[in-house]
């Protein structure tokens, strides 16, 4: 960051970190979109402030001793086109104010800054981004924000234009003058020609009546001074609205507190709201967002549920407080047993914290088991952003294990996998004497659906179902049946499905799996002398019924999706050797059969059905240019017959 320092103003000169300035172009150029959302980041943010003073002052009551009422105040001037927001809240120091509006200190930015060129409605993104402060750019040619921190001495002010830096220097008296008291913040916007609507008081009143009506804070459409001579009351209702009972909170407000938290403008897919009573009391509202946060999957993401205890805020990152698979909900947690004077370091080990946890979580899946029920297309959209993080907790979590499993949806064979199903309703479809639940896994729902390894299922009637996430092949390692049926991989192990099928399939004429005659036999004794190193075994398959070949784990071994995965994300160095299986029926092993005597002829056959398997298995082949003179030679062969 580049640094022009003036000994006579004292004033510094610094350029934006990159990242703002690609966010400060996008949003100059957000021409179509909701411009009233600056004005709820704004009031969002001082709210904010304020609520982390309160917390602060538990510890430190000198910090708001000139005040002890925490409030907001919003009002235009039409002379100097000016609207300033200002709340008496922590305040920012010097170095505060650069890292906060200079620079974007979070970690996967240019992924956001892609996503936001892309989207149509960039705004969407900034707000969830927690930079919502850009916004006011929409709306304004210049910015001046002056500023104290709670127990600090020093006002500082900041000043930009939005494009070639900013400014920050000590205020001067005049400026130190505007702010509420003895700390706190004033941002004061100088509105564009396109933004007079906010220099009408009937607009800025509407506005946050609209957006930010249920946020705790007391916010005055006027001045400070004008609020000390009581000339004024509040404009919105300043009431914690998770408190208040639900009769009593309309589907709208629900929307815009959800919006106040989430500095989004999506709505909630799901929204509960309750009060717990008994040996713990909390009050807690809890959404589950329509659009899957961009840093979902981010290592680093925590949880955003804040945490209050008697309407004090303590914090919006607490570890413990939900379990990390519920990472992508928002809204409030208000104990009445949690002591205020607690540290945030040791909150995530205290007890209380645990069963609370315990209990939002079977309340949030109980009530995602009934919108499951009750709305079945709003539960797929659910479950399409958000299922693959909820089943970590499969692995995690095995006390709530159950409660996911009837929440967890997967394609499988059903309807040639068009559709999501339950565990629950692929049990009621099992055959008559099938004992386990079948399932492949892979990173391609279509590829799933072509795998050699389901023919014989398939042409048995017998369901599988598609494991496409990541996690799925860790999960299973853990939780290994539902209700008494044990999870089966039809790609690992001898499976024998003439026992799993119903014993109406044999008078219904589905033959069983023929033994090998001779000429197969000597087939599979020459493909396992010639791939002794490539494959631990080579058997007829009792799983192919369209295709010559596949490939499968031996019983004991690892599951060959599973094995990928691990040299991917874990840098597994085992290499199992897999089972080669044929499809004696298949015309083309009958006819190698018959070739079993021919010595070159096999060998570049076994290495061709080797290497198609690992084709379709999706593995690379150990030599390329082998295979291709191999299929070559072929080629050239089957031309001069």
């Amino acid at each position: 960051m580049a640094v022009k320092a003036s000994k006579k103003q004292e004033t510094e000169t610094l350029n934006f970190s990159a990242d703002v300035s690609r966010l400060l172009d996008i949003v100059a150029h957000a021409l179509y979109t909701n411009h009233d959302v600056f004005l709820r980041e704004l009031i969002s943010n001082a709210a904010d402030a304020c609520d982390r003073l309160r917390y602060d002052a538990i510890q430190n009551p000198e910090l708001a001793k000139d005040n002890t009422n925490f409030r907001i105040h919003v009002f235009k001037d039409t002379d100097t086109r000016t609207l300033t927001v200002i709340d008496n809240g922590i305040g920012m120091d010097h170095d505060e104010l650069v890292d906060n509006l200079g620079t974007i200190a979070k970690s996967g930015t240019a992924a956001l800054m892609e996503q936001m060129k892309e989207a149509k409605d960039p705004l969407k993104l900034i707000g969830q981004f927690g930079v919502g402060f850009y916004a006011s750019y929409m709306v304004a040619d210049k910015v001046t924000v002056v500023s104290r921190k709670a127990g600090g001495k020093q006002a500082w002010a900041w000043e930009s234009d939005g494009r070639s830096g900013f400014t920050i220097r000590a205020a001067s008296k005049d400026e130190a003058k505007t702010l509420d008291g003895e700390r706190g913040t004033a941002i004061t916007l100088h509105i564009k020609d396109e933004g007079s609507e906010f220099l009408i008081d009937e607009k800025i009143k509407q506005t946050i009546q609209i957006y930010s009506d249920n946020i705790s804070v007391k916010i005055f459409l006027n001045k400070p001074e004008e609020t000390n001579k009581g000339e004024s009351q509040p404009i919105n209702t300043a009431s914690a609205i998770w408190i208040r009972p639900k009769s009593e909170v309309t589907d709208e407000q629900y929307t815009e507190f959800y919006k106040h938290i989430t500095h989004g403008l999506d709505e909630p897919m799901m929204t509960s709201h309750w009060r717990a009573e008994g040996k713990i009391e909390f009050n807690a509202l809890l959404f589950i967002p329509t659009l899957r946060p961009w840093d979902l999957y981010d290592p680093s993401r925590k949880n955003a549920v804040q945490l209050y205890v008697r309407r004090v805020f303590i914090s919006d990152e607490l570890e413990g407080l939900v379990y990390p698979w519920l990472r992508f909900m928002r809204g409030v947690i208000d104990s009445e047993d949690l002591p205020l004077n607690i540290s945030r370091e040791s909150l995530q080990y205290n007890p209380i914290v645990s069963k609370i946890r315990s209990s939002v979580t079977k309340r949030v899946l109980g009530d995602l088991d009934k919108l499951s029920r009750s709305d079945a297309p709003g539960f797929t959209a659910f479950w399409g952003q958000f299922g693959a993080a909820l089943k970590e907790g499969l692995y995690d979590a095995p006390e709530h294990r159950e409660a996911i499993f009837k929440v967890c949806r997967f394609y499988s064979t059903y309807e040639n996998g068009e559709k999501f199903t339950s565990l629950e309703d692929y049990v009621s479809r099992m055959k008559e004497n099938q004992k386990e639940i079948y399932y492949v896994t892979g990173e391609n729902l279509e590829s799933l659906k072509n795998s050699p390894q389901i023919e014989g299922f398939k042409a048995r009637g017998l369901e599988v179902l598609f494991f496409t996430d990541t996690i799925d092949d860790f999960w299973l390692q853990q939780a290994l049946d539902y209700q008494g049926k044990a999870f089966k991989s039809v790609t690992k192990g001898d499976i024998d499905l003439d026992d799993a099928g119903n014993s109406s399939d044999k008078k219904e004429g589905k033959p069983d799996s023929p033994a090998p005659d001779s000429d197969c036999a000597k087939l599979i004794e020459s493909l396992k002398t010639t791939l002794a190193e490539e494959v631990q075994d080579v058997r007829v398959s009792k799983r192919l019924t369209d295709s010559p070949v596949c490939l499968v784990a031996p019983e004991g071994g690892v599951d060959m999706h599973m094995e990928q995965v691990l040299k991917i994300h874990q840098k597994y160095q085992g290499d199992t050797k897999p089972v080669l299986e044929i499809n004696a029926e298949h015309a083309l092993i009958k006819k190698l059969s018959t070739l079993s005597d021919s010595k070159d002829g096999i060998e570049d056959a076994a290495y061709l059905l080797l290497d198609q398997a690992r084709i379709i298995q999706g593995q690379p082949l150990s030599d390329p240019s082998a295979f291709a003179r191999r299929m070559t030679s072929f080629m050239e062969r089957g031309l001069e017959n």
